[in-house]
């Protein structure tokens, strides 16, 4: 598979048994402490996609960054080279290889999608159903049903280790599964706000319009 969903998300490794559920206020606490306490984020990540019959499509490596709200930079470095970058206004999606980006308002791109619980605030939980959460190997699992069932996603599975999230797990509506490991974790760091911001590169199609800023009136 050569194209990487806006949704960002596909993360691997489901745990396949879930373990003893926790209390149900344990999960809920978890994530809110994530969307609403945490205002950057950063870390490597290696991304598995997985078929209905248990079988390894693809994995990719790569580098994540977030800065809340409605900022992040997930770039794939390995085995070829794409960013999605959010500015708060537009998702630009940068595949280097066939010299292309593809430009969409961010408003559109993000909704009803897990990549809302990266790169959102608080109201990010107003689109997913808490659906409990359960401990396995070490991690508190929570689970998230999108309530729109229309996202192309059927469950969201978060992995905390010691209150940090280190585990991403997509189930989408074709019965795959995408997971996410995430290494060198800092929280709350400076990241520059360049980062955020995407220059379109000479000699490259643009598919798509960007919309512009909403800015203060002067």
């Amino acid at each position: 598979m050569r194209r990487l969903s806006l949704s960002i998300a596909g993360l691997l490794l489901a745990a396949a048994a879930h373990a003893a559920e926790t209390g149900s206020d344990d999960g809920e606490a978890l994530v809110n402490t994530f969307l609403t306490d945490v205002v950057t984020f950063s870390g490597d990540f290696e991304q598995s996609l997985i078929d209905p019959d248990g079988r390894l499509l693809e994995t990719t490596t790569g580098t994540l960054e977030i800065q809340r709200p409605g900022r992040f930079r997930w770039v794939y470095a390995e085995p070829y080279e794409q960013w999605l970058i959010a500015d708060g206004t537009n998702i630009w999606s940068y595949d280097v290889d066939l010299e292309q980006v593809t430009v969409k308002p961010q408003v559109d791109a993000l909704a009803n999608t897990p990549a809302l619980l990266l790169g959102g605030s608080g109201e990010a939980m107003e689109q997913f159903e808490y659906d409990g959460s359960f401990e396995e190997s070490g991690l508190t699992w929570v689970r998230l049903v999108p309530i729109d069932t229309d996202s192309g996603f059927r469950r969201v599975e978060l992995g905390f280790y010691n209150r940090q999230l280190g585990r991403m797990v997509f189930f989408d509506n074709l019965e795959q599964t995408t997971v996410v490991v995430l290494k060198n974790v800092a929280v709350n760091e400076p990241i520059d706000a360049g980062r955020f911001k995407f220059v379109v590169p000479d000699d490259v199609d643009v598919v798509g319009k960007p919309v512009a800023a909403n800015l203060p009136a002067h």
